[in-house]
């Protein structure tokens, strides 16, 4: 397998073209694919819907019809409800992309008879009911401490504060 690395702009063309064809060759025909006019993108954790604020502009220009889902984060059900209200709000065949975490997401709803193509970027890509932890293992590491509260919420605790870790640091 190749590793291919994209900026900005030859992300955009091949999401676009992506959602143009909505079709990978020899993976599935053409004409079992209807053509996508609509991209639905899903953030991951620790960000929020306008991390694709760049991405947004260069695929509009490209004719399409740009949806950033804004997941609530407070579970993988809540996040992946968030991104089906979306997608029925769709007109047509739909591309979904997933940053991150939002892999999971996408594998979830991404059984939706609107979706056309999903698309991993940067993100895991487990089968729907996969859990996004055991594919990962020790891969992806919090910026802080998980803990939840008495009400099952949970927060990334600080490890140990910044200015403790700046005087190390000098």
């Amino acid at each position: 397998m190749e590793l291919v690395v994209l900026n900005r702009r030859s992300f955009t063309g091949l999401l676009s073209a992506i959602a143009a064809m909505s079709v990978i060759p020899g993976i599935v025909q053409a004409q079992d694919v209807p053509v996508a006019k609509n991209v639905v993108l899903v953030h991951g954790l620790y960000a929020d819907g306008s991390s694709w604020i760049d991405v947004i502009p260069y695929l509009q220009r490209a004719g399409l019809h740009v949806t950033a889902v804004q997941n609530p984060l407070t579970s993988l059900a809540d996040d992946v409800a968030a991104t089906r209200r979306v997608l029925a709000r769709q007109d047509g065949p739909t591309v979904l992309v997933g940053h991150s975490f939002a892999g999971t997401i996408i594998s979830e709803a991404g059984n939706d008879p609107k979706v056309s193509a999903l698309v991993y970027v940067a993100a895991r890509a487990p089968d729907a009911g996969e859990d996004f932890g055991r594919t990962g293992g020790e891969i992806s590491k919090a910026p802080g401490e998980r803990r939840s509260d008495q009400g099952g919420w949970i927060f990334l605790a600080e490890r140990g504060s910044f200015s403790q870790r700046l005087r190390r640091r000098c």
